[in-house]
């Protein structure tokens, strides 16, 4: 079995409005993310949506993985990470899906 077997891993689209500042928000919370065992699987830059089910454009595209659903679910209610998004996400991002969750080896 993987190393990474049990790792909850979350498939996120975004529509980012203002690079600058998503930046910022990305700088400030990967730190937070990495000091919980979290990381970013994959990040894309969407050059070209041929189809999409959310009701919003998309042109960020990432996976976020943590070492399980406890420790996703205590950053994302973190003051410290919620003081970031305020700051910089929320300004920067006019639509965020979650388009799928699983968990590694299962």
């Amino acid at each position: 079995m993987s190393e990474n077997a049990g790792r909850h891993d979350t498939l996120v689209a975004l529509n980012v409005v203002d690079d600058d500042l998503y930046d910022r928000y990305r700088a400030g919370m990967t730190p937070l993310l990495e000091a919980r065992g979290g990381f970013f699987g994959h990040d894309f830059r969407v050059g070209e949506v041929l189809r999409s089910a959310v009701d919003h454009p998309v042109n960020r595209v990432f996976v976020i993985s943590f070492p399980d659903e406890a420790t996703r679910e205590s950053y994302f209610a973190s003051e410290d990470y919620l003081a970031v998004r305020r700051e910089f996400f929320d300004p920067a991002v006019e639509g965020a899906t979650v388009l799928a969750q699983w968990v590694v080896g299962e």
